[in-house]
């Protein structure tokens, strides 16, 4: 078949992949996009939307077993897991269809299959119906990544899992090992835990959640101890003995070595990207440990190819894959003013139980990187939404350069972080100063007016506290 040429393709539709053949289109460009298993990715179809479904059911499972406390009746609560799935599924599914329909809107070309780089501007895909050749002035290659399988620890889907069978569960897991506490170790703990599943997690770093504060990593600790969580800090999972119904997993912890007997574990170790078998060595585009090197701008490097999202490197965040799809199709059209992503300015949300949000610098980051700072805090406590939702556990954060203003860092935990970290994000792109957000007036009742006296706190002014 003669080739088909293009000005943009798109290799991946995912969160980065798909927005970057949209906004490409909306350009005036002429856009394919390349998948070879799901419109919309991990994220929409494994990942961000198909667990937070699933947190939502254990959420309300967890608000039944409350009931009393709001004055109301529940009697006989119970889950039927099958149904919880299944509802997560159906999510999952409606979110793909709809990236279908944008892309016809968009009058984007797709092509379902696996594809390669034979050449330069050359995009060859193996689908079910043969090879087809695409020819295209810029190439985006938005691959992502896949779960990272550690020697010993691989999973069987049975009962040893990664991110697919912890959605889709064989089983309902009565003692449950998760290996890793970053944001997808510490989702499925919660949803699991919730569900009464007797959890352990074991975090080789000297803190849960890692990459957050190091005050919000001691709270989140107490609240998942509370909840009933084993939590083991410092260790390591050397080895698992897999036998009929049980898994032995030896966990290293000071030195000694313990055996601890599991029904259901599940690897959340991180992530490697796919980066295999698209031709990209030959085209000379380097790869540093499994992730494509660009500079600020997704370029590789390579003339008229860029590499955008988790295959880029971190943070691994679909929002971040979104906006480098976004900026990159304005490059290619010649839009001249196009704003490289800033790692320190995309927030981090984990949906547990609390809920986990951040931006920016941590408090010790910061002090590292020279600053000077002024650091204020506010608790759910004090907050009379917060007490009037029944959330009185958790706080906000903010860490301020002390000679500017200038907002460095927001950390939160507590009930519907993930939604008001926003403000922050709002604030530091718009390079506001502690003095703007003094200055602003919060409505009340809501939880948002704890990130004023946050920052209030920050400058010796907090009022209800």
């Amino acid at each position: 078949m003669a080739g088909k040429s293009f000005d943009v393709v798109v290799i991946g539709a995912g969160p980065g992949g798909y927005v970057a053949a949209i906004r490409s289109s909306q350009l005036g460009l002429k856009v394919a996009i390349v998948e070879r298993e799901h419109m919309g990715g991990i994220c929409l179809n494994w990942g961000c939307m198909p667990t937070k479904a699933m947190l939502r059911s254990s959420e309300v499972f967890h608000l039944m077993h409350r009931a009393k406390e709001f004055g109301l009746k529940a009697e006989n609560i119970d889950y039927d897991l099958d149904a919880v799935v299944k509802r997560s599924r159906g999510v999952a599914k409606q979110l793909n269809s709809g990236v279908g329909h944008l892309m016809k809107k968009n009058k984007v070309d797709v092509f379902m299959g696996e594809a390669t780089l034979p050449g330069k501007g050359k995009v060859s895909v193996k689908g079910e119906k043969g090879t087809e050749e695409l020819t295209a002035k810029s190439i985006i290659l938005a691959t992502g990544a896949r779960a990272r399988e550690l020697p010993g620890l691989e999973a069987d889907d049975k009962q040893v899992w990664a991110y697919k069978a912890a959605l889709t569960p064989p089983h309902m897991p009565k003692e449950l090992l998760v290996i890793g506490s970053g944001a997808i170790g510490i989702e499925f703990a919660s949803f699991y835990n919730a569900l009464g599943a007797d959890t352990t997690v074991v975090e080789v770093m000297d803190r849960v959640l890692p990459v957050e504060d190091e005050e919000v990593s001691a709270f989140a600790k107490k609240a998942f101890e509370k909840q009933g969580m084993k939590i083991l800090q410092k260790a390591m999972v050397k080895q698992l003995d897999r036998a009929k119904g049980k898994v032995t997993a030896h966990i290293e912890m000071g030195g000694k070595v313990e055996k601890h007997d599991f029904d259901t574990v599940i690897s959340a170790v991180g992530i490697v990207g796919n980066v295999e078998g698209l031709g990209l060595e030959a085209l000379g585009v380097k790869i540093d440990r499994t992730h494509v090197v660009t500079d600020e701008y997704c370029r590789t490097g390579v003339d008229g190819l860029y590499a955008i999202g988790d295959i880029a490197g971190a943070p691994w965040l679909a929002h971040k894959a979104s906006h480098e799809g976004v900026m990159v199709a304005e490059m290619i059209a010649g839009k001249n003013k196009v704003h490289p992503v800033k790692p320190e300015s995309i927030a981090g949300c984990t949906y547990c139980h609390p809920q986990v949000a951040s931006v920016g610098y941590t408090e010790a980051k910061a002090k590292e990187l020279g600053y000077k700072v002024k650091v204020g805090r506010f608790p759910f406590i004090g907050n009379g939404k917060a007490i009037a939702l029944g959330e009185p556990e958790g706080f906000v954060k903010t860490v301020f350069d002390e000679k500017t203003g200038e907002l460095l860092g927001a950390h939160m935990i507590g009930a519907e972080v993930t939604e008001l970290i926003q403000g922050y994000v709002v604030g530091r792109q718009l390079e506001t100063t502690e003095e703007d957000l003094i200055n602003t007036v919060f409505p009340h009742p809501t939880l948002s007016e704890m990130m004023h006296e946050s920052v209030l706190d920050a400058y010796d002014r907090v009022i209800h506290f």
